[in-house]
């Protein structure tokens, strides 16, 4: 067995905790009038395929941060892959086959997207507080963006990019602590300038644009809501309020997408399970697993094909690491493929 780092495993056990307990934090804030997660219409998932299993060397395996390239190839993160285990997959959907496409020491990847600007695939590393980049094939890793905004080093988590290809990133700093430090952060496209959009947040999450570009719907893992972030042109913030409250129970809100009619696919930890709402506020349905699925126990995130209703969601749990796959109410848009 390889020897991890100190600082490696006390980020995976950051993570591991919420993935194997499904909670781990205060339950979610009261208020809102919101029905449970079951009494609204059911969407059936089915099994596409396993990618991995539980890692010997941290205990556990998560996907995340689905994302299709160019070529119609499905990209796949394992946010707690040890070293020299693929921590980017990539997966021939028509084909059922995956293969490792980038695996480096200590990196703890929680979320993937290409850039519009670029055309670089970027990752999240929550362990290390940076924003790193790869060529489209693979390879040419290369530092986006790391060390602190306005005096703290980040936990990035999610990530969106606007059109312009400027990123905005769900810092959840704090969230060992349980502590309400976590913040929305804007990089410019070059990596030079890093600003605070919003802070004093309860571990965000998700985020991703609206539908029409116009503002960010982020969620906050330890709060169980999502928010609604108005920005201007420059991607300066407007208006910022509280837009859906979920009453999960042990589950808690991960990862964010939006389909073309502006509907929001709400992962779940603790639950393999995706809410889905529209951009109201009104639950429409709940993306399930076939109840004979045991040992998965969160449904982190989706991607919806470009332009099609085919998604595919990242499932995990104790029985390893799992894509399956349901009909989405639109069609996949830049903000409902990756992040």
């Amino acid at each position: 067995m390889q020897r991890l780092s100190a600082r490696f495993l006390s980020a995976l056990a950051t993570i591991g905790a919420l993935v194997l307990s499904g909670c781990g934090t205060e339950a979610g804030a009261p208020g809102g009038e919101e029905a449970s997660l079951s009494a609204v219409g059911t969407i059936p998932a089915k099994k596409v395929m396993q990618l991995t299993r539980v890692h010997g060397e941290t205990g556990m395996t998560l996907l995340e941060g689905p994302v299709f390239g160019e070529s119609g190839d499905l990209f796949v993160v394992d946010v707690t892959a040890p070293e020299g285990k693929p921590k980017v997959i990539r997966v021939d959907l028509a084909k059922k086959t995956s293969r490792a496409f980038h695996t480096d020491g200590e990196g703890a990847y929680t979320s993937a997207q290409f850039s519009p600007y670029d055309g670089r695939l970027y990752l999240s590393d929550f362990a290390h507080g940076e924003v790193v980049s790869l060529a489209p094939e693979g390879g040419d890793a290369r530092t986006f963006f790391s060390g602190e905004v306005d005096g703290a080093r980040m936990n990035p988590d999610d990530i969106a990019f606007d059109q312009q290809g400027n990123l905005y990133v769900s810092d959840s700093r704090g969230l060992s602590e349980g502590a309400a430090h976590g913040r929305v952060v804007r990089i410019d496209r070059e990596g030079a300038e890093a600003t605070v959009l919003a802070e004093d947040l309860a571990a965000p999450n998700g985020i991703s644009f609206d539908a029409d570009h116009r503002g960010l719907w982020f969620s906050e893992l330890t709060e169980n809501r999502i928010s609604y972030l108005r920005l201007d042109a420059k991607g300066g913030v407007t208006s910022r309020h509280t837009a859906v409250r979920v009453n999960g129970g042990i589950a808690q809100t991960d990862s964010i997408a939006v389909d073309a009619d502006g509907n929001l696919y709400q992962g779940l930890h603790g639950r393999a399970a995706m809410a889905v709402y529209d951009r109201h506020g009104e639950r429409l349905a709940t993306v399930e697993l076939p109840p004979r699925a045991e040992g998965l126990e969160s449904a982190t995130n989706v991607a919806i094909t470009p332009g099609g209703t085919k998604a595919y969601m990242t499932v995990s749990g104790p029985a390893g690491g799992y894509l399956y796959t349901f009909e989405a109410l639109a069609k996949g848009i830049r903000q409902s493929n990756g992040g």
